[in-house]
C-alpha cells in the first residue's frame, strides 16, 4: 500500500515523539529509538518534519535510489553523536532501574544495545558482537563505575562506526502485529525496571508517612520525659519508668519486630533500615505472584515492624 504524505504528516504531529510516522513508513529500530527517548529528546521529532517527504518517497520506491557505489556508508557526525548520547542515556537508566545488577553486566549491556539502536536507524547497522564486546572491555577497565559511562559509550560508538555497513536490500517485511509486538516487548524490557525501582519508592515512602504519627506523639511527650528526667538528676524521683509513658507490652513489640526483620534486639538503625528494604523486596507482592496472600501477610508485618523501630527511635 502506498504510503501518503498527509498521513505521515498527520501522524507525526499527533504522535511523533512516540515515532508513529516511523511504524506507518516502516522504519522500526528510528521509531523504537523515538518511543525510548521521546522523540530524541524533543530535538529530533522536530529534525523529522523535514526528512518525512524523501522517507514517504523511499517507502514507496519512488525516491531516487542512495549511492551504494561504496560498500561502507559515509562517515556521519551527526549519528556518532547521537550513538554516544543514547548509550549514556541507555547506561543511566540501567543505573537507575537495575540497582541490584552488577554494574559490569548491567551498565555495558545497556550502552552496548543504546548504540547498536542508533547504529540500526535507517539503511544502516554494524557488528552488534563487536559493539557489546568494546562496551564490555571498556566498562571492564573502570570497573563498572558510573563516571566510565562517557568513555564507554565513546569508545563503543567508535567501534560502531568503524563495523558500518548498509542494510541488505529486499528484506522482508513483517506484518504490522508482528511489528507492534515486537517494539512493544522492547519498550515493556526498558520500561518494568524503572517502573519497578519507583514502586520500590513508593514503598519507602508510604512506610515514612505511616511513622509520622508515632513520631507526633513522642514529640508530644518529650516535655514530660524531660521534666522527669531533670528530677531523677535532682534527686526528687526515683529512676524507675513510669507505667504509664512505659506499657508492659511495648518491649514485646520491639521484640517482635526485632523478629520479623531477622535481628537481634538492639540492632543499629542501620542495620534495621537495611534489613527491611532487603525484605520489602523479598515479599513485595508483585514478585509472589504465586502465593500472593502469604506475600501480602509477610509485607504487612515487615512494614509494621520497621514503623515499630524506626518510630521509637525517632
Amino acid at each position: 500500500m502506498a504510503k501518503r504524505l498527509l498521513v505521515a504528516y498527520g501522524l507525526w504531529a499527533l504522535g511523533g515523539p512516540l515515532g508513529l510516522h516511523h511504524i506507518y513508513l516502516g522504519r522500526d529500530s528510528h521509531a523504537l529509538l523515538w518511543m525510548l527517548t521521546l522523540g530524541g529528546f524533543g530535538g529530533g521529532w522536530l529534525w523529522d518534519f523535514w526528512h518525512l517527504p524523501s522517507w514517504v518517497a523511499a517507502a514507496n520506491g519512488t525516491g531516487a535510489p542512495r549511492d551504494r557505489g561504496r560498500t561502507v556508508p559515509a562517515l556521519s557526525p551527526l549519528r556518532l553523536a547521537g550513538q554516544v548520547t543514547v548509550g549514556m542515556y541507555f547506561g543511566l537508566m540501567a543505573a537507575l532501574g537495575l540497582p541490584w545488577v552488577p554494574p559490569l553486566l548491567a551498565q555495558p549491556l545497556a550502552i552496548g544495545l543504546g548504540v547498536q539502536l542508533v547504529s540500526s536507524v535507517g539503511d544502516q547497522t554494524t557488528d552488534t558482537p563487536s559493539v557489546l564486546a568494546a562496551a564490555f572491555l571498556v566498562s571492564l577497565l573502570f570497573q563498572g563505575r558510573v563516571l566510565a559511562m562517557l568513555p564507554t559509550s565513546l569508545a563503543t560508538s567508535i567501534t560502531a562506526q568503524r563495523h558500518r555497513r548498509y542494510k541488505p536490500r529486499g528484506m522482508p517485511r513483517h506484518r504490522l502485529a508482528a511489528r507492534l509486538y515486537h517494539l512493544g516487548l522492547a519498550c515493556l524490557a526498558f520500561i518494568a525496571p524503572l517502573a519497578s525501582r519507583g514502586l520500590y519508592g513508593a514503598a519507602g515512602v508510604l512506610g515514612t508517612l505511616l511513622a509520622l504519627p508515632r513520631a507526633a506523639i513522642e514529640l508530644l511527650f518529650l516535655p514530660l520525659r524531660a521534666a522527669r528526667l531533670l528530677a531523677e538528676v535532682l534527686g526528687f524521683a526515683g529512676g524507675s519508668p513510669a507505667p504509664e509513658y512505659e506499657p508492659s507490652s511495648w518491649s514485646k513489640r520491639r521484640q517482635r519486630a526485632y523478629e520479623v526483620l531477622g535481628l537481634p534486639a538492639g540492632s543499629s538503625a542501620e542495620d534495621v533500615h537495611r534489613s527491611y528494604r532487603d525484605l520489602v523486596k523479598v515479599w513485595h507482592p508483585d514478585h509472589n505472584r504465586h502465593r500472593a496472600e502469604e506475600a501480602e501477610r509477610r509485607f504487612i508485618e515487615v512494614q509494621e515492624a520497621y514503623e515499630e523501630l524506626a518510630g521509637s527511635r525517632r
